[in-house]
């Protein structure tokens, strides 16, 4: 395999890569150190090329994700998979995120390292048990176990009444229009009784350190940031000046339209939404720096004022 056959195959294993370990830079590190492991091996004894660059980057992205869960345990507050654009014109390296929807990304963290790649390789991929079972090192009956157990729990933990593209950009619409208007009744509105709010600062931003429940509860809170005070308290806890513009709009993200506020020439503020039904079941809150990096490298929203 070629330097140039490397890089057309590159995208597959960033996608493996990224529905194991969440984040774009991790999986980019996985895929890089692949790579080197590719260049050091003995490729007269490799039989099929692109089946052990999938097996070497699976081990690899299993042993980052058992490294990285200590840390995610201490993090501080929720922690949320790494959001990267869908928009057209996106970086060519985050289009692998175009079917993985961040729900699923969330769900898939409460698994094992092996439960996570099993049902990935099997569901995502299509690989049959047994070539599963070679790839993560554990026999098929085991590996059938592992994707069975991987299968259960998202399925039981995926919203009770999923909504179409269509019905979800609408929710995502009439949410901000909510927000922007300070119109708590309209927002209690989209929500069912239960709604979660998961917000995810990673201590370098203003976001709830824990889930919040209720709809009175968080539409008060979201009212709350999208007032004058509140934004430019927002703004400055991630270094935005006071009277830089901002720009937001509704986009792409991991598949599924999102709510995606700019400021000072990058991304600071993510809303992504998952319907249950005719209503909100679930927002999520992304407000980490780190995180929005790979957004940050997307096309400027629409100009929506200043602070």
């Amino acid at each position: 395999m070629t330097a140039e056959e490397f890089t057309a195959l590159r995208p597959r294993l960033l996608d493996v890569a990224y529905r194991v370990v969440g984040t774009v830079t991790d999986a980019e590190d996985v895929v890089q150190e692949a790579w080197l492991r590719w260049s050091a091996a003995d490729r007269s004894a490799v039989e099929h090329p692109e089946a052990f660059l999938v097996t070497v980057t699976t081990r690899l992205a299993i042993d980052r994700l058992r490294r990285e869960k200590a840390r995610r345990e201490a993090y501080p507050g929720p922690w949320l998979p790494e959001p990267v654009s869908t928009e057209p014109g996106a970086d060519e390296r985050v289009e692998l995120a175009e079917s993985v929807e961040l729900a699923l990304l969330v769900v898939l963290e409460t698994l094992s390292p092996l439960e996570r790649a099993a049902f990935v390789l099997h569901e995502a991929f299509s690989l049959p048990y047994a070539e599963v079972a070679a790839i993560i090192g554990r026999t098929e009956p085991a590996t059938r176990q592992l994707a069975r157990r991987a299968r259960d729990h998202v399925r039981e933990r995926r919203p009770r009444f999923p909504a179409g593209p269509d019905r979800r950009r609408e929710l995502t619409e009439r949410f901000l229009a909510a927000c922007l208007a300070g119109d708590l009744d309209a927002l209690v509105a989209l929500f069912v009784a239960d709604v979660e709010l998961v917000g995810d600062g990673g201590g370098r931003a203003k976001a709830p350190l824990r889930v919040m429940a209720g709809a009175d509860r968080v539409g008060r809170f979201l009212t709350a940031i999208a007032d004058e005070e509140g934004a430019r308290h927002f703004l400055r806890s991630v270094g935005v000046p006071d009277g830089a513009a901002f720009a937001l709009a509704i986009e792409g993200v991991n598949g599924a339209p999102a709510a995606v506020v700019r400021a000072g020439g990058r991304v600071v503020l993510v809303f992504a939404i998952v319907p249950d039904g005719d209503r909100i079941g679930t927002i999520f809150l992304l407000a980490n720096p780190a995180k929005l990096a790979a957004m940050s490298r997307g096309g400027a929203g629409r100009a929506s004022g200043g602070t």
